[in-house]
């Protein structure tokens, strides 16, 4: 298993906090990286599988069982199955810190973000802090593969069991029950009434329209169903992680500016599947390749961003556009732009809105292999270059 660049992070956050959050999509690494970690602490850490009844038969009594684990790291899967537990950890962190213990006493994985964030934030306000895990990244992979990954990485996406699958047609029959998966099980499991067929049509939509602006009416004539109805299942993908509602940069420049959100599938692998592009030709063939490969490294970069930053887009009325602004802080933004093309061109209306936010710097992320200045000012950098940027952001800034 390749080695996930996120486990420095998450062990420093539990020597920080008393209780973790792991949110990401189900198979995308959570579980595993949560074993290793037990398995280092060995008796100091104990694991639960709610999913598992006889697990959740342990925490028949919540009180007592945790008060017996007071000293170890208990980490708590799919927690969304035992929701009446968040209560009980408030009480049980707040004996732990009376007795000493200030931090590293639990670790919550889960699949559904929102449910997770509102259930813990009103239980356990002050008390955790959340991480993110979602499939692997460039930035994992590439440094132990090698750049020629990269296409494949594209192809078959970051779930661990699709990217490490022994060929490009095993890669391509596991994404396609996964995605059942969710359409028929994880999907109702959190309490959600919707026929399986309405979500699959739904979430094949967008994939068609990748990296489009969100059309909801134009949806709900397709589906035959209301307005808020394509709003509720749009909420429910992007609450499973499975896709990124990227929100327009809107402060005032004197201009009229899009306000709608921009719709991405955030695995390049689930996307391929749902428009039944199982090798790298048939997508490189199809008219959605340039906005698949435009996601597929935006995730990248938006995953090596430092904490508290906030991604957005630019478009104003008159077409001026950003693919990706990153507001570093309120007076610091970066603009990217994403081409697949070996030879990318820089073009005029992404200059101008680079002026309209005042980027402090301008970057054409490409898959090539080589940094080169652009015109305007901008750079020119390869995906791993950009993800480097981005994680170290004040390092030229410093140098300026």
């Amino acid at each position: 298993m390749l080695p996930r660049l996120l486990k420095p992070t998450l062990e420093n956050r539990l020597k920080q906090f008393p209780a973790v959050a792991l949110l990401g999509p189900r198979q995308s690494g959570k579980t595993t990286l949560a074993l290793e970690l037990a398995e280092e602490r060995k008796d100091k850490a104990v694991y639960l599988d709610l999913e598992n009844p006889a697990d959740r038969r342990r925490l028949d009594d919540p009180v007592a069982y945790l008060r017996a684990q007071r000293g170890r790291l208990v980490i708590l899967d799919e927690i969304h199955r035992v929701p009446e537990i968040f209560a009980v950890l408030r009480g049980e962190i707040d004996a732990r810190r009376r007795a000493g213990e200030k931090s590293g006493q639990f670790l919550i994985l889960g699949s559904a973000a929102l449910d997770l964030l509102r259930q813990s934030s009103e239980s356990l306000a002050g008390r955790i802090s959340f991480l993110e895990l979602m499939p692997f990244q460039p930035q994992e992979v590439l440094p132990v593969d090698g750049v020629e990954a990269a296409d494949k990485l594209w192809l078959r996406g970051g779930f661990p069991s699709s990217y490490l699958a022994e060929n490009d047609q095993e890669s391509s029959l596991w994404r396609a029950s996964f995605i059942r998966s969710y359409l028929e099980r994880d999907i109702p499991q959190f309490g959600v009434r919707i026929p399986a067929e309405t979500v699959e049509r739904f979430w094949t939509m967008l994939a068609h329209t990748q990296g489009g602006l969100f059309n909801g009416h134009r949806l709900a004539q397709s589906l035959g169903v209301g307005w808020h109805a394509v709003s509720h299942y749009l909420g429910l993908l992007a609450d499973l992680m499975l896709v990124r509602r990227l929100s327009p940069w809107t402060a005032n420049v004197g201009k009229r500016l899009v306000k709608s959100p921009k719709i991405y599938l955030r695995d390049s692998g689930l996307l391929h599947s749902l428009l039944n592009l199982p090798t790298l030709n048939d997508v490189l063939g199809h008219p959605i390749a340039g906005a698949s490969w435009e996601g597929f490294a935006m995730e990248a970069i938006i995953a090596a961003a430092p904490d508290g930053t906030k991604p957005h887009f630019y478009r104003s009325a008159t077409g001026h556009e950003i693919d990706l602004v990153l507001e570093l802080s309120a007076s610091r933004r970066w603009a990217f732009e994403f081409k697949k093309s070996l030879s990318p061109n820089v073009e005029k209306g992404f200059h101008v809105a680079s002026a309209d936010i005042k980027a402090e710097r301008k970057i054409l992320v490409y898959p090539g292999q080589d940094a080169y200045p652009g015109t305007g000012g901008a750079e020119v950098l390869p995906l791993l270059d950009a993800v480097k940027a981005v994680d170290k952001p004040g390092a030229k800034a410093a140098k300026r």
